[in-house]
């Protein structure tokens, strides 16, 4: 990448750390709108990597997981650049909303423009000042509300990059996804920027074991980069599965959901997922499976109309469950590493 390195009106040095505050807009009160970017430059040259979360303003998983990066010991040896954006989407995270307040979804907005609506001048200030001065790229999030996601990759395996770093981050599940539509991804992609999306637990939830495989995962990427040394300990064995296909299973009918199935769950074709009846138990249906797969996404909210979705099931062959299994079983992020901060676990 390039040395120089700016921001907005500020010029990021190697070897300097510095916090920018990038206008946004005015509020009608006046009172400044500002996006937040860290900027971390090694004094040595390297990929320039942007970690961004919350362009959903109410995802904040992805929030937690930055903070913990950027207070890592091992960014004193970093190569190359990191620049972290912890709150993309600054006024739906005030609102704690997913939407901007015109109701826009900013990863719907992308390109944008800066004559455009509020999300449409947001995506092309972020693209720009951001996502366009850099080499790679991961984007936080989390499921919608009153929905969870097991910790996963959603990249387009079509980019070898990608798929390497989809890899290396190593979650149980890495989905092979497309490209929507006005994303942030979909704009990397033709800017030939190799980029992945790591999606875990709730809105507007901490989830303490989403947080620490993401931070966990962050750091794989960038040791993968050689942004970071090479861990010297003994690295996970498993092989994550790869899913090239996922949908969801939707209510036949109208009632209270009895889910039986929880994330992570592995299901065979036509295996039970949970029960949906009405409030006396008259009316009742099991929900199945219509295909062999993982939960990778279900509901929260036990309350449904007919076609609500319910879970959300990644296809996977029948040799891929035994591999998940043993995934499910031997990744724990929980217990300590060397190099994570001493921090209290989120309950």
């Amino acid at each position: 990448m390039k040395e120089t390195l700016r921001i907005g009106d500020s010029e990021v040095l190697p070897g300097q750390r510095l916090t920018i505050d990038l206008p946004i807009a005015q509020l009608y009160t006046h009172t400044p709108l500002t996006m937040p970017v860290q900027v971390v430059r090694g004094r040595k040259s390297g990929p320039r990597l942007f970690v961004c979360a919350a362009i959903h303003g109410d995802e904040i998983n992805g929030v937690e997981i930055i903070r913990r990066l950027l207070n890592l010991p091992l960014l004193k040896r970093l190569r190359g650049d990191l620049v972290a954006v912890p709150i993309v989407n600054v006024p739906g995270f005030l609102q704690r909303s997913r939407y901007l307040p015109d109701r826009r979804d900013l990863n719907r907005s992308f390109p944008g423009s800066d004559k455009g609506s509020l999300a449409g001048r947001m995506a092309n200030l972020f693209l720009q000042e951001i996502v366009a001065q850099c080499s790679h790229g991961i984007d936080l999030h989390t499921a919608a509300i009153d929905r969870a996601n097991l910790p996963q990759i959603r990249v387009d395996l079509s980019d070898s990059v990608a798929a390497e770093m989809a890899q290396v981050f190593r979650t149980p599940v890495i989905l092979n996804s497309g490209l929507r539509e006005g994303s942030v991804r979909q704009s990397t992609a033709r800017l030939g920027i190799p980029m992945i999306v790591y999606e875990c637990g709730e809105a507007l939830r901490f989830d303490e074991h989403a947080i620490r495989t993401g931070l966990r995962g962050v750091v794989r990427v960038m040791r993968h980069l050689k942004m970071l040394p090479a861990s010297r300990g003994k690295g996970s064995s498993y092989t994550p599965v790869v899913a090239d296909s996922s949908g969801w299973v939707r209510a036949s009918q109208s009632g209270i959901l009895r889910a039986t199935a929880p994330l992570g769950a592995t299901v065979a074709r036509h295996g039970g997922l949970g029960f949906i009846s009405d409030p006396f138990g008259e009316s009742e249906s099991q929900v199945l499976a219509p295909y062999r797969g993982v939960v990778i996404g279900r509901t929260t909210l036990p309350l449904a109309y007919q076609g609500e979705a319910l879970f959300h099931i990644a296809r996977v062959g029948r040799d891929d469950l035994e591999l998940l299994e043993d995934a499910m079983q031997e990744e724990d992020p929980l217990p300590a590493a060397s190099y994570l901060p001493d921090e209290p676990v989120i309950v």
